[in-house]
């Protein structure tokens, strides 16, 4: 299972990506292979607030529709439009053009909350 090193990881199978003060959010390798083949995602709307651990974003997949989380509280600045055209992106590649959405994270320390990648890979052996 991959789990890249550069990241943080909720319980929930969602990933951030930190650079600079742009949070990137997407689904994990693991949740992706889960989910099998992902037909349609809902973003969150570019300016939405979202909460760590309240629904974000929808993903549905030939077996059923599933929430994805926020890992962290904030304003959503971006979304990947890639995914209306090709959902699959999730499935294909998780880690980079698969992503869902970029956010200002409003209390940083809400980071250090999620789980490093070897408690992530921990979390799912």
């Amino acid at each position: 299972m991959n789990v890249p090193a550069d990241l943080r990881y909720a319980k929930t199978h969602e990933w951030i990506r930190t650079e600079g003060d742009t949070i990137t959010v997407g689904i994990t390798d693991h949740a992706q292979a889960e989910l099998t083949d992902i037909v349609y995602a809902e973003p969150p709307k570019v300016g939405a607030e979202v909460k760590a651990g309240a629904t974000a974003a929808v993903v549905e997949s030939v077996k059923a529709a599933s929430d994805i989380y926020s890992p962290l509280s904030g304003t959503v600045t971006e979304v990947n439009a890639e995914l209306a055209a090709n959902p699959a992106l999730l499935n294909t590649d998780p880690f980079g053009q698969g992503w869902i959405y970029k956010m200002k994270a409003s209390n940083a320390a809400e980071v250090d909350a999620l789980l490093t990648p070897e408690a992530y890979t921990a979390q799912i052996s």
